[in-house]
């Protein structure tokens, strides 16, 4: 493969949103059997989806969950609660049904992936594993970059070829890596205004002095690579801090989005993802659906800078996807109630005068 090629074949163009099938759509609901903007932002959200989608008659046929897993490096060096191998642990829990995304993906009926993009472990084939492995996890951000720019480029092209391949209409995007919290907090702090104490919290469940322990190393990080003020660009910052999971979340999303499939955001590290994603596409934020707004307590700041607005707020603080495949039923319904509900006319129901 010729990685620099292929990484400029992924382009930025994005589709355009047409406002007429916005208005068209909000004409539609606004004939239904309701009193106007009653079902509030179901409304919203069938309007999203049609623009999305490019057609005033939004569909989903086929829902599908990938779960991005990657190792990080500066685990080893205690940015995290929990040692490197639940990463490979957890892969395997979700493999084999345990996880509380494998509970969900039966209960929606949707496909569950797992996607190797760099876990420090060797898997053996296995129904719903895709080996997409860049490395055996990062390397430290501590002491020098995560990963170079030609595996950074090469996870992005490998995340933007899964999401072309696929036949789903709809991806649900999560992931999985123990210190990928703090990788995320990285990068919201490297690529928005807000300060590095305000991106850091307990991630996998660190008390309060773990969390001042994170910050501090964190800090230590943010100063050896000396990128914060500069003109960095997007692919130098996912490359000074990682992840392989996070890069091959960038290339997935701005695929799926060029192909018009609905993309479902999950949590605080597909976030991160889309802030890369905002820098090589801007307006991307337009196309994406956002799922919930975590418990780590950056997730509210980080939506705010994307300029998202979450469908639901749960405390959940889990990753793996929970979040978007929670959301996946109100999408379905929104989808349902514009495509089902009876208009005035139809219905032989007085309207309000």
């Amino acid at each position: 493969m010729n990685l620099p090629a292929a990484f400029d074949a992924i382009g930025t163009e994005l589709p355009s949103l047409d406002p007429a099938i916005a208005d068209a759509v909000r004409a539609r609901w606004d004939a239904k059997t309701k009193p106007l903007g009653a079902l509030g932002d179901l409304e919203a959200l069938a309007v999203q989806l049609a623009q999305i989608q490019g057609r005033s008659t939004p569909t989903i046929a086929e829902a599908q969950i990938l779960v991005f897993a990657g190792d990080h490096g500066a685990a080893r060096d205690g940015v995290s609660a929990y040692p490197q191998d639940v990463t490979w642990q957890m892969v395997m829990n979700f493999l084999a049904g345990g996880a509380a995304i494998s509970v969900l993906a039966r209960e929606l009926g949707c496909g569950l992936s797992v996607v190797d993009a760099g876990v420090n472990h060797d898997f053996a084939a296995a129904p719903g594993l895709l080996d997409l492995k860049i490395a055996p996890g990062t390397a430290s951000y501590l002491h020098q970059r995560a990963m170079s720019i030609d595996q950074c480029r090469q996870a992005i092209v490998a995340g933007h070829a899964l999401a072309q391949r696929l036949s789903a209409d709809c991806l649900l995007l999560g992931e999985m890596g123990i210190g990928n919290t703090a990788s995320a907090a990285l990068l919201m702090h490297h690529l928005s205004r807000v300060p590095l104490a305000e991106c850091v919290g307990p991630g996998t469940g660190l008390d309060p002095a773990g969390v001042a322990r994170k910050l501090a190393l964190l800090e230590q990080a943010s100063q050896r690579h000396a990128l914060r003020g500069t003109d960095a660009g997007a692919l130098t910052l996912l490359a000074a801090f990682g992840g392989f999971e996070i890069a091959m979340l960038v290339g997935c999303i701005i695929s799926a989005v060029q192909a018009r499939k609905v993309v479902v955001v999950d949590g605080f590290i597909v976030g991160a993802a889309v802030l890369v994603a905002q820098r090589l596409a801007p307006g991307i934020e337009a196309h994406l659906v956002f799922a919930h707004q975590s418990a780590e307590p950056a997730h509210h700041r980080m939506l705010g800078e994307i300029g998202a607005r979450p469908l639901l707020q749960l405390g959940l603080r889990l990753g793996e996807g929970s979040g978007a495949a929670l959301a996946l039923p109100l999408l379905r319904l929104s989808l349902s109630l514009l495509a089902n509900m009876a208009t005035f006319d139809s219905a032989q129901v007085s309207q309000a005068s």
